[in-house]
């Protein structure tokens, strides 16, 4: 274990030279709008890798370290004898204001202190989470937690706070503190062994990342039908959420019910549940280890995760599949579809409003939000991209960073019934 007892004035320029010729602009996400759709060059650039080790200080009885997959801590400052200042960098610029974070703690003596979570040109966003073991996370009490100059609004950028104050109990026994729950490529892998048990789905390797990590597919297949779904999540390394909807999702598709099991005679089901392992286990704002936001390369295919995947599609309409629905799960500030209009998709895009619909429907407590696009050109995103190219009706499935996690199960599971029940009319 690397451990370095850091000055207060070393940390300052450490983090000083790590945003060195950063720019402040803030890259531009809202491509799922009626407006043009931004142009935005996916070549390779430079990523700020962490340095990764344990921080301690003259005298200090405190420790945080970064020594984990999904960590994200780039300097510590004592500023008291129980106050630290932490601070977050993005692996590179402009980009999306999604400021991960993830540390362990712990103390040789027990203590309470207070940590003051700042982030590289952007506002606070993810509610800190807890854990004792790295695995089961709670959300922070609410008494622990203090927002500095909050802005306004229900939800999204201009209702983050600038910074946050999180006070916590330390001991030997370290606490890992992270802005949503770990699911790193190995714990994604043991989650697609453990359902790839069941005798009709099978996982295998259809490409590499760029750090070569494997890029693992899932297929779901009881019958002959080469009608297929395509199912992705996790191109932006923090949204949690989304994946842990797709994952409810994948397990209704894979469960013992009736309809699945008809359903699953009819229809196979390719799932690719971490499109970036690599932005994943370094504990990325946004980007994979390129520095792309891999959701922009749908149309240069810049970046070898995309290609993996464009060209297994290929392969299989070669072999004769017929894509009938593509669903690509993200998170944002709260629940939103993100669907293309059926003025660019015609009579064949309007399963994806009738599914919104019966989802509504089953879940009338939680407001719906539907955002329509009328651009499918340039594709850039994985949606426009499963349209143009395969013909498939297709969406962007967006759950909020807050939303409460039974929810999220619920809905993953209402989403494959009522698709299931779509498709099989």
């Amino acid at each position: 274990m690397k451990i370095h007892s850091i000055p207060i004035v070393a940390v300052f320029f450490l983090v000083l030279f790590a945003c060195k010729n950063t720019k402040p602009a803030v890259e531009k996400s809202g491509y799922q709008g009626q407006g043009p759709t931004p142009i935005v060059s996916t070549k390779t650039k430079p990523v700020q890798r962490q340095w990764k080790g344990v921080w301690a200080f003259q005298d200090s009885t405190v420790f945080f370290s970064n020594q984990f997959d999904g960590a994200r801590l780039n300097g510590v400052a004592q500023d008291s004898n129980t106050h630290y200042t932490l601070w977050f960098t993005a692996e590179n610029t402009p980009i999306n204001p999604s400021p991960w974070y993830g540390f362990k703690v712990w103390g040789s003596t027990a203590q309470e202190i207070t940590l003051k979570l700042t982030y590289q040109d952007s506002r606070s966003r993810y509610y800190p989470k807890i854990s004792h073991d790295g695995l089961h996370f709670k959300a922070l009490d609410s008494t622990q937690f203090k927002a500095i100059n909050p802005g306004e609004g229900a939800f999204g950028l201009k209702a983050a706070p600038e910074f946050v104050e999180v006070t916590v109990r330390v001991d030997e026994k370290p606490i890992w503190i992270t802005a949503q729950e770990l699911y790193p490529s190995k714990r994604v892998g043991q989650w697609v062994d453990s359902l790839s048990q069941k005798r009709f789905i099978s996982n295998y390797e259809i490409g590499k990342s760029r750090e070569g990590r494997t890029m693992n597919l899932m297929e779901v297949d009881e019958g002959a039908s080469k009608k297929a779904l395509v199912i992705i999540s996790r191109q932006h390394p923090p949204e949690v959420t989304g994946f842990l909807a797709m994952k409810s999702f994948m397990e209704t598709l894979a469960g013992d019910s009736d309809q699945a099991r008809a359903f699953r005679k009819k229809f196979t089901v390719f799932n690719v549940p971490l499109m970036n392992p690599d932005g994943v286990d370094n504990g990325n704002w946004r980007h994979n280890s390129g520095g792309i936001d891999l959701n922009r390369d749908w149309q240069e295919f810049n970046q070898p995760e995309t290609r993996a995947i464009r060209d297994f599609l290929k392969q299989k309409r070669e072999d004769g599949y017929e894509f009938v629905f593509g669903v690509d799960f993200h998170s944002t500030w709260d629940d939103i579809y993100y669907p293309l209009d059926t003025t660019v998709t015609g009579e064949r895009g309007k399963i994806v409003f009738d599914w919104i619909t019966r989802i509504s429907n089953r879940l009338p407590s939680k407001k719906t939000n539907i955002s329509a696009s009328k651009k499918v050109t340039p594709t850039m995103v994985s949606r426009n991209h499963f349209f143009v190219a395969h013909g498939m009706p297709a969406i962007v499935f967006e759950l909020g960073d807050n939303t409460p996690r039974d929810f999220l199960r619920e809905k993953g599971k209402v989403a494959a019934e009522e698709l299931m029940g779509l498709l099989m009319e």
